[in-house]
Parts: structure tokens; sequence; C-alpha cells
């Protein structure tokens, strides 16, 4: 990188070799944590290699390469995940069982006492998808209200049951 910024173009052209396939196995990986296929990599593989290329005069020559090489390629995936609409989601449904085996297996618990302390809404919503094995888009049907917020409601709900039995576990 220091010969390629002082204008040896054969570093430049072995930098790129060194740096591009690294950075395709950086952006899959990221791709990958955000529930994304590798589609999309090599879009965000050229817009990283654009910036490293553009803003190359902002490296430290005193620091590491890769740190700032990782730096660029992780705000050029944030910038694509942002643009296609990313949202970090998991489906409850995919939970379903395990939630109603985890509230049934604990019979010293009074579910019924800590499923009382909830608001009438989220405790509709925790009896049909948990115990009654009704799907979220079912209920939000039911409820009148849309399969996201009822998705936001449950988790809420949750973790207001796994407050109150934290502090009061009889």
């Amino acid at each position: 990188m220091r010969r390629a910024r002082q204008g040896d173009e054969e570093a430049y052209r072995r930098l790129l070799g060194h740096v591009s396939p690294w950075l395709r196995a950086v952006v899959r990986r990221g791709l990958l944590a955000a529930g994304r296929g590798p589609a999309d990599s090599e879009d965000v593989v050229q817009e990283a290699l654009l910036a490293m290329h553009l803003k190359r005069d902002t490296w430290d020559e005193t620091q590491p390469v890769e740190p700032w090489l990782r730096a660029i390629a992780r705000y050029k995936l944030v910038d694509h995940l942002r643009r296609r609409g990313f949202h970090d989601h998991l489906d409850i449904d995919d939970y379903a069982e395990e939630i109603a085996v985890a509230v049934d297996t604990d019979a010293s618990v009074d579910s019924q006492a800590l499923l009382a302390g909830l608001p009438e809404r989220q405790r509709r919503i925790v009896e049909e998808i948990s115990l009654e094995g009704r799907r979220a888009a079912e209920v939000a049907m039911r409820l009148g209200m849309s399969e996201s917020a009822v998705r936001v409601a449950l988790h809420r709900a949750l973790k207001a049951l796994a407050a109150a039995y934290r502090r009061d576990p009889t």
C-alpha cells in the first residue's frame, strides 16, 4: 500500500490481488451474519475497493492496513444492507413449540399469576401463541393488529414474564 500510494502501479496491482479475495471473505461473512446470501457480495466488494482507492490517502502508514480496510468493508456492508431494507428478524413461529414446552415444563411456577400481571392484549397474545399454538399471523388477524405488532408485543410480554419470574419464582 505504501508503494502503491507513491505511484507504483505494479505494487497497486499486487495490493488489489491480495486485498480482493480477503474482502470477498469479509463481506460474505458479513452478509451471512445479516441473514443474507452471498449474491450481493461482489457489489459490496467493488464499492469497498473503490472507497479504498478514493480514500487511500487517509490511511495512516504507521498503522496496519487491515483494520482500515475492514472498517471500509463494514461501512460499505452496512450501507448496502440499509439500501436493501435490512431488518433483523426472527420468525417466532419457528420457536412456538419451544416456547410452549418451556411454559408447560415448570409446573411449580404459577403461570396464571404471572400472566395475570400482563396487560390484557399481551396476555392474550402469549396465551394464543405460546399456550394454544396459534401462528402470529392468525393472532394478528383476530386482534386487529399487524403481524409485526403482535411479534413485538409477544417479545415484550415474554421479557416482562421473565422479569416477573426472576423477581418471584414461587
